[in-house]
């Protein structure tokens, strides 16, 4: 069978072939820490659970609207326009199987070939993936270490020009755990409106934010016209399975999307939807909890990992992610990940994954229960100090 030309263009996510690797471990026999997915560890909420089964039991297992039921767009219309200091209606809603359709349908909606979309790196694999799927031009910025994993401004403005259609951003940032602030907010809305640009914000991980306030550029009256806000259910209130995200964006985007969806998926099974609207409007003190076992979590990696030989960890100020560099242990970042695999029986990511600024670097999900962590990282330091001698 002859593929089309265009699946060429498609990358991966590394995670889950990683994930594969330490299964097939773990299928001989070998003990595997999973730090290599970003999945927290919580169950998902028993009310959350309990309105997702009620909605069954009540006969909620029918075709739904395209864009989500009405309840949960208006739900999600209020509890964006309550956290960004926004108006949003329900017509800038559009919910989806997952917050990954938003990105793939908003970049097919709008780039067209040759357009260049700025993008985060090391950031998020599914970003150039899907510029090159759709035919647009990946043009990273990138994200350095010396600059707490945010973007130099210089250098941000001097890749944008009147072919930039699309500026992505990631904040807080999957791999890095950083966190954009208010100076490099106004530097892409200045390039977006110079250029008139579309900004693509991911804020997935927003609720995961260790100090400081969340800023999104949805709230600038001037960008609410151009700014698309991905967002979702998965890490807030550990519901990566369910599958459900939303995107909030221009009513005459939101149709175009919404007719995408018609013609991919259909629409988002509707008891997983009522599940949704139960987490957005039922009380949320597991989110908080949550978010404190992370905190303690990373304070617990990152010490760790810099009392191992030959890395350094700066501390990530949101996500659920450390990010050290390993560049002193003298092995590349692929190699090295897979021999803590292999030797060590712990599944973390190379940086390479997340682009090709991630060299150098390796990515560990604390997204694992501290007792899990502490072994981890007992079996990294052994490990290390092998080929440190």
């Amino acid at each position: 069978m002859r593929l089309a030309q265009r699946m060429n263009l498609l990358g991966t996510e590394t995670a889950f072939e990683v994930l594969v690797k330490a299964k097939a471990l773990e299928a001989q026999g070998r003990n595997i820490i999973h730090l290599e997915v970003g999945e927290p560890d919580f169950p998902t909420p028993e009310n959350i659970i309990e309105a997702g089964v009620r909605a069954v039991h009540d006969g909620k297992t029918k075709y739904t609207p395209s864009a989500g039921i009405p309840e949960l767009r208006e739900a999600i219309a209020a509890h964006t326009s309550a956290t960004r200091g926004v108006n949003i209606t329900a017509n800038q809603v559009v919910v989806t199987p997952g917050a990954k359709p938003i990105m793939f349908f908003a970049i097919l909606a709008l780039v067209e070939p040759g357009d260049e979309v700025l993008y985060p790196n090391p950031g998020f694999p599914i970003y150039e993936s899907m510029i090159n799927y759709c035919g647009g031009k990946p043009v990273p910025y990138i994200l350095r270490e010396a600059n707490h994993f945010r973007f130099d401004p210089d250098e941000f403005r001097a890749k944008a020009n009147p072919k930039t259609k699309m500026i992505i951003l990631n904040s807080p940032q999957n791999p890095t755990g950083g966190v954009l602030e208010t100076a490099d907010l106004q530097v892409i809305a200045e390039v977006a409106l110079k250029y008139d640009c579309v900004i693509f914000t991911d804020e997935i991980y927003w609720r995961v934010l260790y100090d400081g306030a969340f800023s999104s550029l949805l709230s600038v009256p001037t960008l609410a016209d151009r700014t698309i806000v991905l967002d979702g259910f998965s890490k807030t209130y550990s519901m990566t399975g369910w599958r459900l995200g939303w995107g909030v964006m221009p009513p005459e985007l939101a149709a175009q999307v919404s007719r995408l969806q018609t013609n991919s998926t259909s629409c988002v099974a509707g008891f997983t939807q009522y599940a949704g609207l139960e987490a957005l409007t039922g009380p949320q003190d597991s989110v908080g909890k949550m978010l404190a076992a992370f905190k303690a979590r990373r304070d617990v990696i990152v010490e760790g990992l810099n009392a191992i030989p030959g890395f350094k960890c700066l501390k990530p100020r949101g996500a659920f992610y450390a990010f050290p560099n390993t560049t002193h242990t003298g092995w590349d970042s692929r190699k090295l990940a897979d021999y803590l695999l292999n030797e060590a029986g712990v599944a973390c990511l190379s940086g390479t994954a997340f682009g090709a600024a991630g060299e150098g670097y390796l990515r560990f999900s604390y997204a694992n229960s501290l007792e899990n962590i502490q072994e981890a990282l007992r079996r990294i330091h052994a490990a290390v100090e092998k080929i440190m001698d």
